[in-house]
């Protein structure tokens, strides 16, 4: 189906926020935590910082001292553990965390202020700390774009479905709500890429829960139907592209050939669904959903026609026997 969107924009995160969600210990901030912006999505552990190695040293990054980055520094007498804390802090990087509650010497928190740098601890170990930090470093700095459409959860599979104003996109996704899926956005759907190959969407914060119907308006979706009929993110499965029935048009009607749209650079797989009086369009989308969580579970119903009329070869990849369920 082509290319949807390109890369997006850097993005930042507030300091504070990464305080708050990790319930850091403020040691030392010159200024706002809010106003202190995080940019990179990696992080660092300085080993050959703290030896004098600054070559290819990203001080974009927060960085992040444990065990064995004090371990190191007690090797040196106090007039070389000030000159390398000293070196390293002129840098001036967005932070420094402290993990397992390590008390920060003298030096340091003197090297902070002078450099004005944010000083943080945390009683969390140091792999620990710095797994939870990427992740929501990578998902808080994603590139990401927004695309007019909306995004449902259809049994565990997150539908994105795309199409022309009016052609029923969120009629379709009001039917699906009350058929017990979940709406996750409607008109806007924010997309971030969160890894080489996961897209991730989501609603912006002023419209989440509303939905706009022609001919009845504006409703919340979360306060007309619950709780249970909403959801905050979810990942993007597959992308449905809802268009006018159209005669002159041949439609897909086995299935084997796989289409892909290219969002972010992250390839998902989509399906086209011509729109007409009598195709119900929620019914058709629970089936697709369904149908697509089969194909990349091993099989693909296609596929074993094709093989019992003798038309292709048996797949050799479809390990699974279907046949007794």
């Amino acid at each position: 189906m082509g290319e949807v969107v390109s890369l997006a924009t850097k993005f930042i995160v507030p300091l504070q926020k990464i305080i708050k969600d990790f319930n850091l210990e403020v040691l030392y901030v010159p200024e706002d935590a809010s106003t202190i912006a995080i940019s990179s999505p990696e992080v660092n552990r300085p080993g050959l910082q703290l030896s004098g190695f600054f070559d290819y040293f990203d001080s974009q990054r927060v960085q992040i001292l444990g065990k064995s980055e004090f371990a190191f520094l007690h090797q040196f007498d106090d007039t070389e553990i000030t000159n390398r804390i000293d070196n390293y802090f002129s840098t001036c990087p967005p932070a420094v965390v402290i993990t397992r509650n390590i008390e920060a010497p003298a030096c340091m928190m003197d090297a902070a202020k002078a450099h004005k740098v944010s000083l943080l601890r945390t009683a969390d170990g140091t792999s620990a700390f710095m797994a939870g930090l990427i992740a929501e470093l990578n998902v808080e700095l994603a590139p990401r774009v927004t695309r007019h459409g909306v995004l449902v959860e259809v049994y565990g599979e997150g539908i994105l479905l795309l199409g022309e104003s009016g052609v029923g996109k969120s009629e379709t996704a009001i039917e699906l709500v009350k058929r017990g899926h979940r709406l996750i956005a409607d008109d806007a759907v924010e997309i971030r890429r969160v890894s080489a190959k996961t897209l991730v969407g989501s609603s912006p914060e002023n419209i989440r829960h509303f939905m706009e119907l022609r001919g009845v308006g504006i409703i919340n979706a979360r306060r007309l139907f619950g709780i249970g009929a909403v959801k905050m993110t979810e990942k993007i499965n597959m992308i449905v592209q809802l268009e006018q029935w159209d005669a002159t048009k041949v439609y897909d009607r086995m299935g084997m050939n796989e289409e892909y749209t290219d969002v972010l650079g992250v390839q998902v797989s989509s399906l086209t669904i011509p729109v007409k009086p009598g195709r119900n369009l929620a019914i058709i989308i629970e089936v697709a959903a369904m149908n697509n969580r089969q194909k990349r579970m091993g099989y693909n119903a296609a596929q074993e026609l094709l093989e019992k009329l003798g038309m292709v070869e048996p797949d050799s990849t479809q390990t699974t026997d279907w046949g007794d369920f």
